[in-house]
């Protein structure tokens, strides 16, 4: 008794130190062993069931959502970031998962009926041959192996994700390794640019004679269509240091020279998909943008900002290239069938300069006009732009038109519209297709009518009389814009045109004299800008023409 009396009277209570707190709640001091700690503020905002509920999951509805997080963003110093990698985490369940009924045994059923499905084809072919003759027999083996072939291409493809693999296109020239790049302009970039107030140009030269346009051609449907005719007229692409008028013109006035397709190409920079190159010369403080002589930059684009553009190979008449060729040819004829040949023409102030005494043929009708702007700062841009034809207005008055063709060459390939059924009932959805597949183009036309000053631009659509056939061609019908109320219906903002023009005029201005290279990267939405050697795309033929061309063009930069 007493050993367990004095082992009881070992265990004692000490009744702990109460603090009161008369005027609030909480602690009145802070403990010596708190000392020095940080600390969380507190409120009586704060929303303290969060103790005790372990799950979480104590009301399912979204209105209770964040019932534990404080009005007034405490939790902060002590909230709580894993920055440990899970990569390396995995769950050890070794349980099997059950699908539920719906989903069980479909892919087997599945594999199963296309077994089925193959082997009926099987037993249908080979039945199909018993009853042919010898020679049907070899026609249906190689259809069959053709068939097959196909197949195993179409499965390799595309990749994994049923996507055809992205092919590089190839530029437009070769980069040599001794070119330095001197300036790089992305494309969001330069779709940021303006330069607004731009006065209207002022013409400084007119030459040439267009013939008047056949106004049967607008009465031209699906049902009475026009075969597309082959006019064997010469077209004079001269670029523009070859240009004679402008040679006169260095020793005046001006201080950037440069023909209506390339600053076009320029102006429509941000909406090129496929590589383009312009050379830049810069003499004395003139400016000349050229194109080089073995180029394509005459072709023009099919389908260029499609969806799909067109990416079949070698000499399908569905290449990329062979669809230039033939759009540029269908465009040359096109432009030329629609007019009064042989009747009296409308002739400029000055002949054609470019007609040789030595040309065996007539010459494509066409009328050039030398126009100028002041872009500020001492900046004149003198461009030689084209008319291609006169027609008579409401009052009898000249109008100076721009006639272009677009070309059909396979529905399927170009957003399932056809043409011939939809052009005469639905021929807004054509146009509006059509500014989809070919942006570029079109906003490209419109520059060139915006800065001849054209009062009309009309559009001729010529499709394929088979679709296998890239030789024969029909007319299904025109339609007919006023340049202004077409560039904003395509969103062709001519401000930005101006800004990118200005910008690519600015940064050659800074280079010393030599030759430059302007080219659009093939796969990237990007624009540099080179320094190549002075004798870069010359031949020996050109050296003595360049020797002469290059004192008069010295004469004129001499200020």
């Amino acid at each position: 008794m007493t050993e367990s009396s004095s082992t009881e009277s070992d265990y004692h209570f000490n009744i702990p130190n109460i603090q009161d707190n008369p005027t609030g709640w909480g602690p009145c001091s802070l403990p010596e062993q708190f000392q020095d700690m940080p600390y969380q503020q507190f409120s009586k905002n704060d929303r303290l069931g969060k103790v005790a509920d372990w799950t979480g999951n104590t009301y399912q509805d979204r209105r209770y959502a964040n019932k534990y997080q404080s009005q007034f963003g405490a939790g902060s110093q002590y909230a709580y970031f894993h920055e440990e990698d899970e990569t390396t985490f995995q769950l050890v369940d070794t349980t099997r998962v059950h699908k539920p009924m719906h989903h069980r045994g479909r892919f087997r059923m599945n594999q199963q009926r296309n077994l089925r499905n193959r082997e009926r084809m099987k037993q249908a072919q080979q039945a199909q041959m018993q009853v042919l003759s010898k020679t049907a027999k070899g026609r249906e083996r190689d259809r069959i192996q053709q068939v097959r072939k196909w197949q195993k291409q179409m499965r390799h493809k595309f990749d994994n994700k049923g996507q055809a693999p992205v092919k590089n296109r190839d530029a437009s020239v070769t980069v040599r390794p001794e070119w330095q790049v001197i300036e790089e302009m992305d494309f969001p970039r330069l779709g940021k640019l303006s330069l607004p107030n731009v006065n209207e140009g002022k013409d400084v030269y007119t030459c040439g004679a267009v013939e008047y346009y056949d106004k049967s051609y607008d009465r031209v449907t699906c049902k009475l269509e026009k075969p597309l005719q082959r006019v064997n007229r010469i077209f004079h692409k001269v670029t523009t240091t070859d240009d004679p008028i402008i040679r006169q013109l260095t020793k005046s006035e001006g201080t950037v020279f440069a023909t209506d397709s390339i600053i076009a190409t320029l102006m429509c920079a941000t909406r090129s998909v496929y590589s383009w190159d312009v050379v830049v010369q810069r003499v004395g403080n003139k400016l000349f943008f050229d194109k080089r002589d073995d180029s394509e930059f005459d072709l023009l684009t099919v389908n260029e900002t499609a969806a799909e553009p067109p990416h079949e190979e070698g000499n399908s008449i569905n290449s990329p290239r062979n669809l230039a060729l033939e759009a540029t040819f269908i465009n040359h004829n096109f432009s030329q069938q629609v007019l009064k040949m042989g009747e009296e023409k409308y002739s400029l102030e000055n002949p054609n300069p470019f007609i040789q005494a030595d040309e065996d043929g007539e010459v494509a009708s066409v009328a050039y006009r030398y126009r100028m702007w002041d872009l500020g700062d001492g900046v004149d841009l003198i461009v030689r732009c084209e008319h291609d034809a006169v027609m008579l207005g409401p009052n009898s008055e000249p109008q100076f038109i721009n006639i272009k063709g677009l070309n059909e060459w396979d529905p399927r390939c170009s957003g399932n519209i056809d043409w011939r059924q939809k052009l005469d009932t639905q021929r807004g959805a054509v146009l509006a297709n059509e500014l989809k597949n070919n942006s570029c183009k079109l906003a490209k036309w419109t520059v060139q009518a915006l800065l001849a000053g054209s009062d009309q631009i009309k559009f001729g659509y010529v499709s394929r009389v088979h679709v296998r056939d890239s030789a024969k061609h029909a007319i299904l019908g025109t339609q007919q814009f006023k340049p202004k109320e077409f560039a904003d219906q395509i969103n062709l903002n001519m401000d930005n045109a101006w800004g990118i023009l200005r910008c690519i005029i600015d940064q050659c201005m800074k280079l010393k004299e030599g030759k430059y290279l302007i080219m659009k990267d093939p796969n990237k939405p990007v624009i540099r800008l080179y320094d190549i050697p002075d004798n870069t795309f010359e031949t020996e033929d050109d050296d003595e023409d360049d020797d002469d061309g290059n004192d008069e063009l010295n004469e004129g930069g001499e200020d």
